[in-house]
């Protein structure tokens, strides 16, 4: 019993003490969050009180600095504000100094005015009694000459009309002339048209080609030994080669242009490759000629359909590529056989006839330079056998046959051939002239105004387009060198055959020289 009750009240006492304790340590626990509690709102309190220190601080920074620039804008506001017065203030001294020039010159301009007034009135009154001493004059020339002012006008203009009639005479023969010009206006203005829808280079003659040498030494290659390689480029080729002084050149030699041509191809192909030997020589030129050919049928067809004529046989094709090579004075033979061509269809066109036909007949019109420096015979007799051969119409044929006058011609295009063959052959750059005729042609020209009493000197300008008169101012007035520029017009016109215009110039010069001493 007695443990039964002092267990009880140890139990008891266990539990008090437990509860105890249990209370003690959760006064503890809570003391301890209360600290924590505390430690984290202090540190957020002073979190907070930084920012706001910092927020302060900054925002003192931020005030202080738009104070500056505000005082700063301000300035320059002022500065500005103080050019622009500044500004002012000099224009309005400008325009009071203006203004005082302008009162000036207004008050000049006034005086100016009331003087030439003055002078004015002075003029009209002088002008007045001048007019009534004139009449008195006339009156009295009138009385003493016996004739009245209407008759002494006639008298005047009569001598005048006696004077000027070799003048009126010239004027009526130009107006004659000009007359007879314009009866050929229509005819003129389809050749000018053909000359200025078609402009062609000027073409140079040539008998002879130079082959370039990379140096001295390819000249002995070239001979070979003992001559063998020069002999049988000749023979291969059938032109001559001239190997001389001339430093780095061969010349190539023959009347015939075709060979000549493939001689120069073969010789340029044989220097590049450098093996230059009989067989080697052989197969160069046997390949070259082969191009030749190829080239003018080339040449030939482009010909044709540049010009548009239609079909056409090949081999005419062909010889018509050989005239590439062709030259007759300077002048090519295919560039000149297009132009005809391009002439005849031009004309041929504003003539309401059959262009086609008129080109076709301009180009093979010369057809027969294609083979006359192989073949006997005129280049007009061989090109109508050629067209004939190949079966050309008979105007092609009589175009061809009539070109040089040789033959009458049956049809208008035949007319129009021969005016594009000699329009080609006589423009300006497409034949050479000889200078001995060139010179001869200058001297004549001199001759002719040098021939005129009153002539000092004259001179041929410009090629001979323009000759320059100086006449002696003693002995011709002006009216006299209008009349001896239009007679040594006259003469050049009537006596001396040349190209284009000829200009004539007087020049009636004085001059007065004086020495000082």
């Amino acid at each position: 019993m007695d443990n039964i009750l002092l267990l009880s009240v140890l139990s008891g006492v266990g539990f008090v003490l437990g509860i105890g304790t249990m209370l003690m340590l959760s006064k503890m626990g809570l003391n301890k969050n209360q600290i924590k509690a505390d430690s984290i709102i202090k540190e957020a309190t002073d979190k907070a009180e930084n920012l706001v220190r910092q927020a302060v601080l900054e925002g003192k920074t931020q005030a202080h600095e738009l104070r500056i620039a505000a005082e700063k804008e301000v300035k320059e506001r002022k500065q500005e504000l103080n050019d622009v017065e500044l500004k002012l203030s000099r224009r309005e001294d400008t325009l009071n100094f203006r203004d005082e020039n302008l009162t000036n010159k207004e008050k000049q301009l006034e005086e100016k005015t009331r003087i030439t007034n003055e002078k004015l009135t002075s003029l009209e009154k002088t002008e007045e009694e001048l007019n009534k001493k004139l009449d008195i004059q006339v009156s009295e020339l009138e009385r003493i000459s016996r004739l009245s002012q209407k008759d002494a006008r006639d008298e005047l203009f009569s001598a005048i009309e006696q004077r000027m009639q070799n003048e009126i005479a010239t004027y009526i023969k130009e107006q004659e002339d000009e007359a007879k010009v314009k009866a050929a206006e229509n005819a003129r203005e389809i050749i000018a048209l053909a000359i200025q829808r078609y402009s062609q280079e000027e073409s140079q003659d040539r008998t002879v080609s130079v082959v370039g040498l990379p140096n001295e030494d390819m000249k002995g290659r070239i001979i070979g030994r003992e001559g063998r390689n020069i002999r049988a480029i000749e023979q291969a080729t059938g032109v001559d080669l001239i190997i001389d002084d001339t430093p780095e050149a061969i010349t190539i030699s023959c009347f015939n242009p075709i060979r000549r041509e493939v001689a120069r191809l073969a010789l340029e192909a044989l220097l590049k490759d450098g093996r230059i030997q009989p067989g080697r020589i052989e197969e160069v030129v046997s390949r070259t000629r082969k191009e030749v050919d190829d080239i003018m049928y080339k040449a030939g067809e482009s010909a044709v359909f540049e010009l548009g004529i239609g079909k056409i046989d090949k081999e005419l094709i062909r010889l018509i590529g050989r005239l590439k090579y062709r030259y007759s004075y300077g002048q090519n033979a295919l560039q000149h056989s297009i132009e005809v061509a391009t002439f005849a269809g031009i004309m041929a066109a504003e003539l309401g006839l059959n262009q086609s036909v008129a080109k076709r007949a301009g180009l093979l019109h010369d057809i027969g330079k294609a083979l006359d420096f192989e073949v006997d015979g005129s280049h007009v007799e061989l090109g109508v056998k050629v067209a004939k051969k190949y079966g050309e119409s008979s105007v092609v044929l009589n175009a061809i046959e009539s070109h040089h006058g040789e033959v009458e011609t049956n049809s208008l295009i035949s007319n129009l051939i021969a005016a594009a063959d000699a329009l080609s052959a006589a423009r300006p750059g497409a034949r050479y002239e000889a200078m001995e005729n060139y010179i001869n042609r200058l001297e004549q020209l001199e001759a002719l105004a040098d021939g005129f009493e009153g002539i000092e000197k004259s001179y041929a300008i410009q090629s001979g387009r323009e000759i320059r008169v100086m006449v002696i101012p003693e002995k011709l007035n002006d009216a006299q060198c209008q009349k001896i520029a239009r007679e040594i017009r006259e003469k050049i016109e009537a006596e001396l055959t040349y190209p284009g215009q000829i200009k004539v110039t007087v020049i009636r010069e004085t001059r007065v020289q004086e020495v000082a001493k």
